[in-house]
């Protein structure tokens, strides 16, 4: 077990700044075309392959810090640079974890580096989960997965809706039902290759915030995917159904699913690019604050504007520490007794939301203009209290865990 420190070793030192520079001398140049133009960054992603950034390598290292701290050091840097352009660099990592999370050694090391393919020629991949009737009610799913025996293959059907990089991506993860009898414990993950014969791209969204990130539906039209898509195998998906359904019986405790499973080890890294959000716009206010004079002085000199500044930075800070300890605890195994991992993105997306409104607020009227970076970093805060769970559904899980009760 790696020994807890608050203090960063000199490799992560190193790597931070390396992304910090990244960020800011390719990301923030190119923030507010691409948010202007809503479309994927293509460009940008192709610079961080070639330095390594956007790679299979760079983010095993990360994901395999033993003190847990690389991913959210990571996603703080990237996202500082842009929310918008680093979700279109780090999207592909959502399903990579689902891979991780439920494939095996096989599936991992075979789908895995398709879904980044290389400097030459870069790839994303998409995770496919929610659904038109079926976002934060993941029983609610309603996309079929039927195994053909004779064939050794699965047949999938259903609409998927709010994909970052759905239909341009090389390869899919889609969550599907497989016992519709048994809700959420009935789901199984499957990988769609690319080029698969029914899949196709549905309706592109065109959003408040995040809008270089490529977000859309994913339809499903009778897809055909070998036996060995299914992540983790046939045999062990029988034998999660078997316990499932002889929990059901019992009227027994929940069994995870496999949408959970990737989402709960994806939460501290979300909370982490909140912080990231929320730090730069934090840092556009201070600056601008000092600089910014009325009445014969800085506006800092207000209280009503230094305690504002104050309370800002205090958030961040509590915000990052949670998302630690979340990461901490995650890789060496703890287990989140009391949700650890819904507290860290809970507090951290709302400090986001937050600090960003108080930095528009700071700048008044240039804050409320696209001629300053704040407006759309307050944009961009929103998602982060909707996706890969709502403030509402982390409140649910924190409440349910530290209850031990079924709370509706």
């Amino acid at each position: 077990m790696a020994e807890f420190t608050m203090e960063l070793n000199d490799e992560q030192k190193e790597v931070r700044d390396w992304l910090h520079g990244f960020a800011a001398d390719v990301i923030r140049p190119a923030a507010a075309e691409w948010d202007e133009r809503e479309e994927t960054p293509w460009p940008v992603i192709q610079e961080a392959a070639k330095v390594g950034i956007y790679s299979l390598d760079f983010y095993a290292q990360q994901y395999f810090d033993p003190t847990g701290l690389g991913i959210p050091m990571a996603m703080e840097e990237l996202f500082w640079g842009d929310a918008g352009i680093a979700l279109s660099i780090v999207g592909t990592g959502l399903a990579a974890v689902g891979v991780l999370a439920n494939g095996t050694e096989e599936q991992i090391g075979t789908w895995i580096p398709q879904m980044y393919g290389d400097a030459s020629d870069v790839k994303v991949a998409a995770f496919c989960s929610s659904e038109p009737d079926a976002g934060s009610d993941v029983a609610s799913m309603r996309t079929r997965a039927v195994y053909d025996e004779a064939k050794d293959e699965w047949v999938i059907n259903g609409t998927k809706t709010w994909a970052t990089n759905g239909g341009i991506a090389n390869v899919h993860v889609v969550v599907a039902v497989v016992d519709a009898e048994l809700g959420s414990k009935g789901h199984a993950s499957f990988i769609i290759p690319p080029g698969t014969e029914g899949l196709s791209q549905g309706q592109k969204f065109k959003k408040h915030g995040i809008r270089a990130s490529h977000t859309a539906e994913v339809i499903l039209d009778s897809v055909r995917v070998p036996g060995s898509c299914l992540l983790g195998g046939k045999e062990k998906l029988d034998e999660r159904l078997a316990r499932a359904r002889e929990k059901a019986r019992q009227g027994g405790e929940r069994v995870k699913n496999a949408a959970m499973a990737t989402f709960e080890a994806s939460r501290p890294a979300v909370g982490a690019m909140a912080v990231g959000t929320a730090r730069a716009a934090y840092e556009v206010a201070l600056d601008y604050a000092k600089t910014r004079e009325q009445f014969g002085r800085p506006i800092i000199d207000n209280q009503g504007v230094a305690f504002q500044l104050a309370d800002m930075r205090t958030s961040i800070d509590a915000a990052r520490l949670l998302v630690w300890r979340a990461s901490w605890m995650a890789v060496n195994g703890k287990p989140f007794t009391a949700a650890e991992g819904s507290m860290s993105k809970l507090f951290a997306s709302e400090t986001a939301k937050k600090v960003t409104a108080q930095a528009v607020q700071i700048l008044g009227g240039n804050g409320y203009t696209r001629e300053y970076p704040v407006e759309r970093m307050h944009r961009d805060a929103a998602i982060y209290t909707i996706f890969e769970g709502t403030s509402e559904i982390q409140r649910l899980v924190i409440a349910r865990t530290l209850s031990g009760m079924t709370i509706r």
